[in-house]
């Protein structure tokens, strides 16, 4: 039995919701996202607050509920506070650049630049050449961003060299010793 699906989600006063049967649409301040919850979860808004629970008759009711309720959470924190993701670059001349229209040009090493096109309702602020800063309302968009970038030059174990999290700990390896 979920325990998180138990706890109601307070929503702020400035924040709209609008609920129809499975599908919510929540409005704030940087944004607009929109959901389908799984036909397990009961979903109810009453009094400024969310409350999930299963549908009877489905064996995963309060998986799903606990899982949707996640969902609802990150997306009112992200219209409201936005999320961000920090990668660092380590290594002799490696750099982010930022063009306009959402391009990121990455000189990783390689023979070529290679260039990442940003999807909407992603901005990108680039603090050095060797920081960047990815920010948008959706957590999982985001996050996925993130990840993409840093696959194409993950950090190696032995110089650290590559593109990481900020608050991510790189483990060195020691070198061969003869």
């Amino acid at each position: 039995m979920s325990r998180v699906a138990k706890c109601p989600i307070v929503v702020p006063s400035d924040i709209n919701i609008k609920l129809d049967s499975q599908n919510i649409s929540i409005t704030g301040k940087y944004g607009y996202l929109s959901r389908t919850i799984h036909r397990s979860v009961k979903i109810e808004y009453l009094n400024d607050k969310i409350i999930f629970s299963p549908h009877s008759g489905f064996s995963d009711g309060w998986a799903q509920a606990g899982t949707s309720r996640a969902l609802v959470n990150s997306m009112i924190i992200g219209v409201s506070k936005k999320f961000s993701k920090k990668l660092q670059l380590s290594g002799v001349g490696y750099r982010f650049s930022i063009t306009k229209g959402n391009i990121i040009n990455m000189s990783l090493g390689y023979s070529h630049i290679i260039e990442y096109f940003l999807p909407d309702g992603i901005s990108v602020e680039n603090s050095s050449p060797t920081e960047i800063i990815i920010q948008g309302i959706d957590k999982q968009l985001v996050g996925q961003i993130a990840a993409n970038l840093r696959s194409y030059r993950v950090p190696e174990p032995y110089k650290g060299k590559g593109i990481r999290y900020s608050d991510e700990i790189v483990r060195m390896k020691e070198a061969k010793k003869k």
